[in-house]
């Protein structure tokens, strides 16, 4: 509660303090060693071979952790993921990041890393959607495709030999995003998942949860590369694309609820998904909550309330 910048009264002060006590017992119990801080032990079974990862160490035959975080297993490998630390990239990794500079060939990107990624001409899904060789055309053609301040979409194909990252963008789900807004969290509140697409079909809105804390909450699209298929056509289509380039008021709102319930969540520091943003979103509406109202203290407090309930719900119905 230290780090939550908010205008609490004492009565709310009080509420928030107890809910997020009672989350901290919860997840104690789930998980003992789940966090831990520098120079705590992290238990494991010497008689199995481990390997040790980030932020471990041996220290008088016992292995510590050298950063504070959360304790991952993969396997044999035990490391700490440290929090509120820059993204850390992996390949297969769905990231947003914005356009900084259109180079030789290449799209340089903003991801929240320690360097730029790159986006190689090479590694796009082209307009045509046919699979060839790049010409000359369609390097001169690359600010039809992405421009800077653009935000996209991509995954982690590999790295370079000198550390920087390098993006694919090679199917139709991803490509140039629009009409919605892009969102800056904590990397490690998105915790890696089978889905990181989602479709939020009550509020006509698509979500995507970037694994570098890149959060986009736009206006539902059937195909995200539609972009320009020829030249051009570009003057013809200028008139229709204003005209779709419009976004009802009602949509508009509905993107503004979901974001401030993403907002509201990685304020509180609580884990971001698909249908605890939901849920979070209908609260506020069952509540008739208005939409600014949402990142006031009340809420924020409402919400840790509900959490702490349900999290205290499932843990009954486990056992």
């Amino acid at each position: 509660m230290r780090g939550l910048q908010l205008p609490l009264n004492q009565t709310q002060r009080i509420r928030l303090q107890r809910a997020l006590e009672k989350l901290h017992s919860l997840s104690s119990k789930a998980n003992s060693d789940a966090s831990v801080t520098v120079a705590d032990t992290i238990p494991v079974n010497y008689d199995d071979a481990f390997l040790k990862g980030h932020g471990t160490t041996d220290l008088n035959g016992e292995l510590v952790a050298t950063v504070c975080g959360v304790v991952e297993r993969v396997n044999k490998l035990v490391y700490v993921r440290a929090l509120r630390a820059r993204y850390k990239p992996e390949v297969g990794d769905i990231v947003v990041g914005r356009v900084v500079e259109v180079a030789q060939k290449r799209w340089r990107l903003e991801i929240n890393f320690s360097q730029d990624a790159v986006l190689m001409l090479s590694s796009m899904n082209m307009p045509d959607g046919i699979q060839r060789r790049r010409t000359a055309l369609d390097e001169l053609n690359m600010r039809s495709i992405f421009e800077e301040n653009d935000v996209v979409c991509a995954e982690v194909r590999n790295f370079h030999h000198d550390g920087s990252v390098q993006l694919q963008a090679r199917s139709q789900k991803y490509g140039k995003l629009e009409k919605g807004q892009l969102l800056i969290i904590d990397p490690y509140l998105v915790k890696k998942s089978k889905q990181h697409f989602h479709y939020l079909e009550q509020f006509g809105i698509d979500l995507i949860l970037g694994r570098n804390g890149f959060i986009w909450v736009g206006e539902h699209v059937e195909a995200r590369d539609g972009m320009i298929v020829d030249q051009a056509n570009n003057s013809e289509q200028s008139t229709v694309e204003k005209d779709q380039a419009y976004t009802p008021l009602e949509m508009r709102q509905n993107i503004c609820r979901i974001a401030n319930a993403v907002r509201v969540l990685s304020t509180l520091g609580f884990n971001v998904d698909a249908d605890l943003i939901i849920e979070t979103a209908e609260l506020s509406s069952s509540l008739n909550i208005d939409i600014h109202d949402m990142l006031g203290s009340e809420f924020h407090v409402l919400v840790a309330e509900r959490e702490a309930e349900r999290r205290s719900l499932m843990t009954k119905r486990k056992r």
